[in-house]
């Protein structure tokens, strides 16, 4: 058996849970829909499930990770944190508005399915945006995914290098969805 996840420094981690990109696989959608029924089992009346990331962009290669954004009132955020970690997710980051988790990482690297959970307040999920935009214009979704195949073995043990460095591409076209799109998610 491996050193608990929660003795690990960050880089012992990012050894152990190497960013890995794969062809879309059709199937994580439907390793979405059953998480999310499994979350609206036992979280509160109200909350909004959506899958977000590149598993939800049609045909791009993506980190076998299924992205969860979880919108709730910012008061029921508590209730909800112990719920998870309940039904075995673990949390990896707080701040006073948003709750990070992840469920599928094992002291002996990924679990066969795996799962990032965003949970945030109501109306904070630009997520949403970028990945209708990538879905409607396949040309840039195409570029966002050699933007990733060309990150991905220089920082392959480095998840902030890898998102830090998809950043302002993410944001400029989260920008050009909102613009277009108005407020279709309000």
């Amino acid at each position: 058996m491996g050193k608990p996840l929660s003795e690990m420094t960050l880089e012992e981690l990012w050894q152990l849970f190497p960013i890995r990109l794969t062809e879309h696989k059709a199937y994580l959608q439907d390793w979405f829909q059953e998480e999310q029924a499994f979350l609206f089992s036992f979280l509160p009346e109200g909350v909004r499930i959506h899958h977000i990331g590149s598993t939800a962009i049609n045909g791009i290669w993506a980190k076998p990770i299924v992205d969860i954004l979880v919108e709730a009132p910012l008061e029921k955020h508590r209730a909800i944190y112990y719920l998870l970690l309940r039904h075995g997710y673990l949390c990896m980051a707080q701040s006073p508005n948003r709750m990070d988790f992840n469920k599928g990482y094992t002291e002996n690297g990924f679990a066969e399915r795996v799962f990032h959970l965003h949970l945030r307040n109501l109306g904070d999920h630009d997520e949403l945006y970028f990945r209708d935009y990538l879905n409607g214009h396949p040309e840039i979704a195409g570029a966002y995914e050699q933007l990733k195949l060309s990150l991905w073995k220089p920082f392959e043990h480095d998840r902030d290098g890898y998102t830090r460095m998809k950043t302002e591409f993410v944001q400029k076209y989260t920008q050009r969805a909102k613009e277009i799109y108005g407020k279709k998610y309000e």
